[in-house]
């Protein structure tokens, strides 16, 4: 995404064309997680971890290879098969490693990872594409996808505890009646996605509009996730012990109504220095990251060890679902003029607020599993 703006001109395409290819890898995710959601409690996580990593790279090569805007989709698509349940493997294996007391720490050293990687691994990237074109990032990417794939093969311990939980007898369409028979993860399931659609509808443009409207320069796209990411790699811990200290409710409405000011400062700058966009962009990277941590808490907490990896599978593929669809609804909505700037921007963050709204109360029916 960060790149953005550099596929709409390299391959000459609008915003819903654009959009497409942000949709086509969370798309894929999709598919994938509800795939995983069927077999993942019955594999080592440590296996599963590999095998998704290595993937990952390989996509993330054949991304590197593309030479037209359709083979970019189609291999975005492939690398989404295996990327999309890479989160649904590192919660489970948080929610298998730390109980509920602790989970909320726990979920800020997650967050704290994100953060990192968007304040090395983004500007890194732009760096690399700046000095040797969009290709080079991805072939950076693949190469050390395929490091960690082996690293976690030598060095990572085997995580088979769940299957004390699990009946190995149960056949994998039963994993599905373990889930929507319970009302409770169904709720986080809702809520999970709800949230993501919301804080995701923002996502795909802030790197063209920066661009485009702001007048912000290619070159100076890195500084945003770097600061961004450095801040909220001290914030984030800091959140998630928040939450444990006051509770989920208390913390995730807090940040949220935080988070509403930087949701309209970003998509209503108007032409600016480059000073004042970091304020903003900074301020949503803090709450807009940070609004995660409370909620998923509770939906960590949802299943029971029984289905835990299943659940998680489930809850990836449908965040990456509501990826896909706040990709396709802003690329609907945003459009670029004859003068080349972004317009209605501004109307998908009324939207985004609408739905994070939603999102507070639907977290508020959440309830912590037996087990947790």
């Amino acid at each position: 995404m960060p790149l953005g703006d550099i596929f709409i001109s390299e391959f000459k395409i609008d915003t819903q064309e654009y959009s497409f290819l942000v949709s086509a890898y969370a798309f894929a995710a999709f598919l994938a997680g509800m795939v995983g959601m069927l077999f993942l409690d019955f594999f080592d996580r440590k296996l599963a971890l590999q095998i998704s990593y290595g993937g990952f790279a390989v996509g993330s090569f054949l991304c590197a290879m593309s030479s037209t805007y359709i083979q970019l989709l189609g291999y975005r698509f492939f690398t989404g098969l295996f990327g999309g349940v890479l989160g649904a493997i590192v919660l489970s294996i948080v929610a298998d490693l730390f109980k509920f007391k602790e989970r909320g720490w726990a979920m800020g050293i997650v967050m704290t990872a994100f953060s990192a990687a968007s304040a090395i691994g983004v500007p890194f990237g732009l760096l690399l594409a700046d000095l040797h074109g969009w290709r080079f990032p991805f072939y950076v990417l693949g190469g050390t996808g395929m490091a960690i794939s082996i690293l976690i093969f030598f060095i990572f311990p085997s995580m088979t505890n769940h299957f004390e939980s699990v009946d190995r007898k149960r056949k994998p369409l039963d994993t599905i009646g373990l889930i929507i028979s319970d009302k409770n993860q169904i709720n986080a399931l809702i809520t999970g996605m709800i949230l993501v659609l919301g804080h995701f509808l923002i996502i795909p443009f802030i790197t063209p509009y920066m661009i485009r409207n702001v007048g912000l320069e290619q070159e100076e796209i890195k500084y945003i996730f770097l600061i961004g990411g450095i801040l909220t790699v001290f914030t984030a811990p800091f959140i998630g012990k928040m939450v444990d200290k006051y509770g989920v409710m208390k913390i995730f409405i807090s940040v949220c109504v935080l988070s509403f000011i930087p949701t309209i400062l970003i998509t209503h700058l108007p032409e600016s220095a480059l000073y004042i966009a970091l304020i903003a962009t900074s301020l949503f990277f803090i709450f807009g990251s940070g609004r995660f941590i409370a909620p998923n808490t509770l939906i960590t907490a949802a299943p029971t060890p029984e289905n835990r990896g299943s659940f998680m599978s489930l809850k990836s593929a449908l965040q990456q679902l509501a990826i896909a669809l706040a990709s396709f609804l802003a690329g609907t909505i945003v459009f670029i003029t004859d003068t080349g700037e972004i317009r209605n921007y501004n109307y998908v963050a009324y939207v985004s607020i609408v739905v994070i709204i939603i999102s507070i109360f639907l977290t508020n029916r959440l309830k912590v599993a037996k087990g947790n």
